[in-house]
């Protein structure tokens, strides 16, 4: 299976940690962010992985080379400017073409989240697209969804205000793509482009079917300090997987 690592983002909450590298090469227990993200998607039988790069991406593409050290086949596709989380797609159609499904996979996310049970669902339901959503304690910093009893997404709502709150559920990052997300993405299609305030709603507002995956297994959004410690102090109690065999830096 083949999967989009979303690396691009400068990780501005970071700094300073993020004043030489990308978000994405941050470390967390003692490994950068990526090993663990690429480490995840090996085992969840991604082998081969389009990484999307604009700020910094020396550092990052130095670490990982071309993924043989992670298990892993890596692409890259540096971005002179920032194509959004979705327009990251439209100069890796190539990649992608004739995959019946594809795994998106946001940069700042750590979990030890199965991956299976999503894809299964996602294949049972013919979905063009699963999302894995987590509830959170403040969804006015997410992407907040509603779903009904079969899972099928009814409703967006992007970083809402507190008087616009429907739901605690929250897009966490993760996402099981059919063939058809690529033909539902605009052509042409605008700059930036993003799957959550974009594309989901536009598949929607067509009729196309958007699943959602409810878990309650651990999932981390690294964006801030305080999150990266609680991520780290979760990898080193064993409260999430981590890759073994971690090269060095």
């Amino acid at each position: 299976m083949r999967g989009l690592l979303l690396a691009a983002g400068e990780g501005t909450r970071l700094r300073p940690l993020t004043d030489d590298r990308p978000k994405p090469m941050v470390e967390a227990a003692g490994a950068p962010l990526i090993a663990h993200l690429l480490g995840w998607l090996r085992r969840n039988g991604v082998d081969e992985v389009a990484i999307n790069l604009n700020y910094k991406p020396a550092p990052l593409q130095a670490y990982v080379g071309d993924g043989s050290s992670f298990g892993v086949r890596v692409r890259y596709s540096l971005e002179p400017r920032l194509l959004g989380s979705a327009g990251a797609l439209v100069p890796l159609r190539d990649f992608f073409i004739g995959q019946d499904s594809f795994v998106v996979l946001c940069g700042d996310v750590l979990t030890g989240l199965d991956l299976r049970p999503v894809i299964e669902q996602h294949v049972r339901h013919g979905a063009d697209v699963t999302l894995v959503v987590t509830e959170a304690d403040d969804p006015t910093r997410c992407g907040i969804v509603e779903f009904d009893e079969s899972g099928t997404i009814t409703r967006f709502q992007e970083k809402p205000s507190r008087e616009e709150v429907f739901s605690t559920w929250v897009n966490a990052g993760i996402y099981v793509c059919g063939a058809s997300v690529l033909d539902a993405l605009p052509i042409p299609c605008p700059i930036p482009y993003d799957f959550a305030q974009h594309l989901f709603p536009r598949m929607l507002a067509t009729g196309m079917t958007v699943m959602a995956f409810a878990t309650d297994t651990p999932i981390f959004d690294i964006g801030s300090p305080e999150r990266l410690q609680a991520a780290s102090e979760a990898l080193s109690a064993g409260r999430t997987s981590a890759p073994v065999e971690l090269p060095k830096c």
